[in-house]
């Protein structure tokens, strides 16, 4: 029988897997933050919250991606990790591998990594290059959170609602459009989507400091993962409806054309960077007042995830995401 292979288990499994053993080597009191969006280091009244993220130019970025796009990509991912946590950006670090780029290239490159930081205001303070095959561009990012201003994925309890930041599945439309070689004229929100993501950094913030939040995360592996995620740190379940979710006209004019079910980009795909939380009804009112909210469900006490459809009929969902590790 041959031995199993890391493909087999996918990035989530694997990253737990890791957590796993991670355990046995560290007390609990060192390990915080672990397996969540960004680990946490004490240091005193603050955490420093640190994440990082590699992204592959034949996985993670569409063929017609600039330059300078993967570099706004490569910060936007590891900035919405720490704005997921509720912490303020501090800085950038980055690790490339790179072929026998022409410096123009290069300096493309490294411009959208700039740009990047200067938006987010964290600025590029180290890193290192080498050889490769493709470009490999690995960040990690640096924030600060006060210990009471803290998000995490665990915290949501039965009767919290359910809400993300913004549009659903419109990242996912963008980038199958253009892996797809579909004219994109009409779909440019979709396009813009994918190839230059925002984080949610001052969503975030607003949410933090408002001390309102039960449980938070960000939506770049799909929807129901990062649900699923939710769910397994809080030891609750979630129940979303199919009408209050945020999908706009493009996506399911995309998937028209595309051939593929526009839930399938709204749920699955992941690449939205919005932010998927919960709170109490009262402190979703509150929120809804000082930022964009569209509320999609509640937290229940079954330890599943739940889809109320259009007609009103309800079903469980299989908790999967967009995986990075392909057999």
């Amino acid at each position: 029988m041959p031995p199993d292979r890391i493909s087999s288990l996918g990035e989530k499994k694997l990253i737990s897997r890791i957590i796993s053993r991670s355990a046995s080597f560290f007390k609990p009191s060192e390990l915080l933050g672990l397996g969540d969006d960004a680990a946490l280091l004490d240091m005193g009244e603050e955490y420093l919250a640190l994440t990082s993220d590699l992204l592959i130019e034949s996985r993670h970025f569409p063929p017609t991606m600039s330059y300078q796009d993967m570099g706004w990509k490569t910060v936007t991912v590891n900035m919405s990790d720490l704005a997921a946590m509720g912490a303020a950006l501090e800085g950038f670090i980055l690790s490339m591998a790179l072929p026998d780029l022409e410096l123009e290239s290069f300096d493309s490159l490294i411009s959208g990594v700039l740009e990047a930081c200067s938006y987010y205001g964290a600025p590029l303070i180290g890193g290192d290059t080498n050889e490769g095959d493709e470009i490999i561009m690995g960040g990690t990012a640096i924030g600060r959170v006060r210990k009471e201003f803290v998000m995490m994925k665990s915290g949501a309890r039965p009767g919290d609602l359910i809400a993300v930041t913004g549009p659903l599945g419109l990242g996912a439309a963008g980038t199958e459009l253009l892996l797809s070689g579909t004219d994109t004229a009409g779909f440019e929100a979709a396009v813009e989507k994918s190839l230059k993501p925002i984080a949610r950094v001052e969503e975030a913030s607003r949410m933090a400091k408002s001390g309102l939040v039960s449980s938070a995360t960000d939506i770049t592996d799909g929807l129901i993962s990062e649900l699923g995620e939710l769910r397994d740190a809080s030891g609750v379940g979630m129940r979303i409806h199919e009408v209050k979710l945020p999908v706009p006209p493009q996506v399911s004019e995309a998937a028209s054309l595309l051939g593929v079910d526009p839930l399938e980009l709204a749920l699955y795909y992941g690449e939205d960077f919005e932010l998927v939380f919960t709170a109490p009804p009262d402190a979703m009112d509150e929120l809804s007042r000082i930022m964009e909210v569209h509320i999609i469900g509640e937290v229940i006490e079954s330890p599943s995830i739940e889809m109320v459809d259009k007609h009103g009929d309800t079903y469980k969902l299989h908790v999967r995401g967009y995986e990075h590790l392909r057999p």
